[in-house]
């Protein structure tokens, strides 16, 4: 079809489309922030699960440190009934031996001051027992209360930690939020100028928040080769997308998808065994010549999708002929 043919139909704006790629752009947003909740979920879930092995590890180090103890305490009571069994028969040999003393028994004195030297000896080695008890009752005690001091300071980490990953998905919100409308920003201002620079012409629309062409405007009918009419349009396409990747921040994730479509009826080529393959070699023509013209390849996107979203379902050549076209839409990498 040339150029500046018109029809009247092409001037209808179908706003569906629009509509459609709009809530696509939404649902994108959503699932981005969906993936980060999930992420920081997934590494919070990581330090927990550390700080609960740690807690659990301290947990059973504290029930063994209280078996120990409970066992050192009924050692220790055990000792200490029988200091006092030995302390009571140590007064009863003292008894004893005043008694003998006094009846003028030597040989039986001597014999009772042996036993007494010899249970005093033994109460002497159960009282250095007890001190050592003692002692390893007060470091048992120590420990504890380090190992109490190392559960409240990791308590204090993770409680920390969770408030920083809230604070960073917090701030990640924002700093997302922020760059779409900069993006809506830029797409509007892009548009506007590209709306200047091609005119109003009918075989150009834009559908929502892209630029529509219709397919004879760059290709012959079957063909992905560039007509030479169409070079002038891409200049100017090209110019407008040069001047517009000097105005976007380099930290915006920003590409110029180029989508191709045909309409429904098959096509079986040796270059084109289906319509996959002409509508996506249509794209890579258009995404090749605006390289060639000084633009990024990796603000590119080619996208092909055939015959699968016709904007007229009608199967008249008026149809067709809109179904044929090529998409010009800014969006997120």
């Amino acid at each position: 079809m040339p150029i500046g043919r018109s029809r009247s139909s092409d001037r209808v704006i179908n706003y569906w489309p629009g509509f459609v790629d709009a809530l696509s752009t939404l649902l994108l947003v959503f699932v981005f922030l969906l993936s980060v909740f999930v992420l920081a979920q997934f590494f919070l879930s990581q330090e927990i699960t550390g700080k609960e092995n740690v807690l659990n590890r301290l947990t059973a180090q504290i029930r063994q440190l209280s078996e120990v103890l409970a066992l050192e305490r009924a050692n220790t009571g055990s000792l200490e009934e029988q200091i006092a069994s030995l302390r009571a028969n140590l007064r009863g040999a003292e008894s004893e031996r005043d008694k003998l003393r006094g009846a003028g028994g030597g040989t039986d004195v001597k014999a009772l001051a042996s036993e007494l030297e010899a249970e005093r000896q033994l109460s002497t080695q159960q009282v250095s027992q007890i001190a050592l008890l003692n002692q390893q009752i007060a470091a048992l005690r120590r420990q504890l209360s380090a190992i109490e001091g190392a559960l409240e300071v990791s308590e204090k980490r993770e409680r920390e930690s969770q408030a920083k990953i809230t604070d960073l998905g917090q701030r990640l919100n924002v700093a997302l939020a922020q760059r779409v409308q900069e993006l809506q920003r830029y797409r509007s201002e892009f548009f506007g100028r590209l709306r200047q620079i091609l005119g109003n012409r009918p075989e150009i629309r834009i559908v929502g928040d892209r630029f529509v062409f219709q397919s004879e405007v760059f290709f012959d009918r079957g063909s992905a080769a560039l007509r030479a009419e169409a070079r002038p349009e891409l200049d100017k396409l090209a110019a407008a997308l040069l001047d517009l990747e000097k105005q976007i921040p380099s930290d915006i994730p920003w590409v110029l998808r180029v989508d191709g479509h045909t309409d429904t009826r098959p096509i079986a080529t040796a270059q084109f065994p289906s319509n996959w393959e002409l509508s996506a070699a249509r794209a890579i023509s258009v995404v090749q010549y605006l390289v060639s013209r000084g633009l990024k390849p990796d603000r590119l996107v080619a996208a092909g999708f055939g015959e699968h979203q016709p904007l007229d379902t009608g199967t008249t050549d008026e149809a067709f002929s809109r179904n044929r076209r090529i998409e010009l839409k800014l969006t997120e990498r």
